[in-house]
């Protein structure tokens, strides 16, 4: 019974500082929204506590809510230990808010075991913001090879290379996320910007359309495409002077009828994005 309260306790303190983060911008920016049920906690009488609280954590992850996730994760190990997945989250929130250094040393000791792929993920996001193309579409790549069936690892690959001006090899991973998760903004969002480097704006276009990309989320595509497009050319012209080229923080989401999208693969490779994952 004193189980119970404890989490019970913990979830409604969680709940309450996710409502009132959305009385506000979160770090990503985004507006605000009304809280939606993913944000409730499951029934403790349907599940154990344990199941409880980690299922919170990823709820709190997935909704943007990073220090706060942190927060639990301490509590969650003093009250029940720890586990791989818990550290691999630790990671991804040290990454978010922008705790490279720490983040990457917990995905290196992750890289054996079930949370191996995801550990390889996190390993490219922290190399992608700290300006080491080379060390992320290694990351990226063998993180794609763990779980080639992985939209999201497929599709940050994909854009890794675009922002390393290697279109060429970004096709194929932009391509397979899309047809592997047609309905996920973020995927035809990166494959749209492929188009757009290429040259090819009516595709691109078509695509935007297609994927049902809200007016506002093409318009970000596109001015992102013509700031990169300007980073390479200056790359080409003074190697040595052009730093690797970092997405600007565009916010990539859908406004239709389908839930919001967290912040895109177009956020992530900035230092002060919160970098949303797409899925737990």
């Amino acid at each position: 019974m004193a189980s119970r309260i404890h989490v019970a306790y913990w979830i409604t303190t969680a709940s309450a500082c996710v409502l009132l983060a959305a009385c506000g911008k979160t770090l990503g920016g985004y507006p605000n929204h009304a809280p939606t049920a993913s944000l409730v906690a499951p029934s403790t009488s349907a599940r154990d506590d344990k199941t409880v609280y980690l299922d919170l954590i990823r709820q709190m992850q997935q909704q943007g809510a990073y220090y706060a996730s942190l927060a639990h994760i301490d509590a969650y190990r003093q009250r029940y230990g720890d586990a791989p997945e818990l550290r691999r989250r630790q990671a991804d929130a040290l990454r978010a808010t922008g705790q490279l250094d720490a983040a990457r040393t917990i995905y290196r000791g992750l890289l054996s075991g079930d949370q191996a792929a995801a550990a390889w993920h996190g390993l490219g996001l922290v190399d992608a913001q700290s300006n080491n193309p080379v060390g992320a579409d290694e990351a990226l790549l063998k993180a794609t090879e763990l779980e080639p069936v992985n939209a999201a690892y497929l599709s940050d690959l994909g854009y890794a290379r675009l922002c390393a001006g290697q279109a060429t090899t970004a096709k194929d991973p932009l391509a397979m996320a899309a047809e592997l998760d047609p309905t996920n903004a973020k995927v035809i969002a990166n494959l749209a910007l492929w188009a757009m480097l290429t040259g090819d704006t009516t595709r691109a276009d078509a695509i935007m359309q297609r994927g049902q990309l809200p007016a506002n989320s093409q318009d970000d595509v596109r001015r992102l495409a013509v700031q990169l497009a300007s980073r390479q050319r200056q790359a080409a012209v003074s190697p040595a002077r052009v730093a690797t080229p970092i997405a600007a923080t565009t916010d990539i989401r859908s406004t239709s009828t389908k839930a919001d999208v967290p912040a895109s693969m177009l956020q992530r490779f900035t230092t002060d994005a919160t970098a949303y994952e797409a899925r737990p």
